[in-house]
């Protein structure tokens, strides 16, 4: 028996899917194809064989993702993850929470700015330029259209610039999208 996750973690939980994913012994060349581009050297998670039903969104997606949370110059991997976690929050989304919570912490090496976040939120006491962008990818996870040229100057205020803008943008405007899929499509459980 599995029990749905509703608080925070940095555990990662098991995601359980809604819709059938593919069995990658049974995939079509199209389908293989498409998991070409999944950055795992491991297992295909369950996730990436649903969305494999779905081969040109998927052929898409991928490289979007990757080329968002792993490019290099602008915004460290650690600000891009804590960007994730800022929408991930606000979109009550546990597992894309989990992971990129988890992701910050082996990077930065310290779980105090995660722990901070899940038990207050937006009131977590973080430093100038965390507090930045864990705020504004709050924000525009809550209303994109309420983002505003102060929002900007606050951001290069804590030391941001332009390029770890955009990534900021980016990647906060990403997990929007994904947190949506995520919750849709599945349930994140402990077994």
């Amino acid at each position: 028996m599995s029990t749905i996750i509703h608080e925070f973690t940095t555990s990662i939980p098991t995601w359980r899917p809604r819709v059938q994913p593919i069995k990658l012994d049974e995939a079509t060349p199209e389908q293989l194809d498409a998991l070409k581009v999944t950055p795992s050297n491991t297992k295909v998670s369950d996730y990436v064989l649903v969305l494999a039903n779905d081969v040109e969104t998927l052929k898409v997606r991928t490289p979007l993702f990757n080329a968002i949370m792993y490019n290099r110059g602008g915004m460290g991997r650690a600000e891009r993850e804590l960007s994730a976690v800022g929408a991930s929050v606000v979109n009550r989304c546990v597992y894309c929470a989990a992971v990129h919570a988890s992701r910050y912490n082996q990077l930065i090496k310290d779980e105090q700015v995660m722990e901070a976040i899940f038990a207050d939120g937006e009131k977590a006491e973080l430093d100038e330029r965390q507090k930045a962008i864990f705020l504004f990818a709050a924000k525009l996870s809550k209303a994109p259209s309420e983002a505003t040229e102060e929002d900007m100057q606050a951001l290069r205020d804590a030391g941001l610039k332009d390029d770890e803008i955009l990534d900021l943008i980016l990647s906060a405007s990403l997990f929007g999208w994904a947190n949506r899929l995520m919750h849709t499509l599945g349930d994140p459980v402990v077994e």
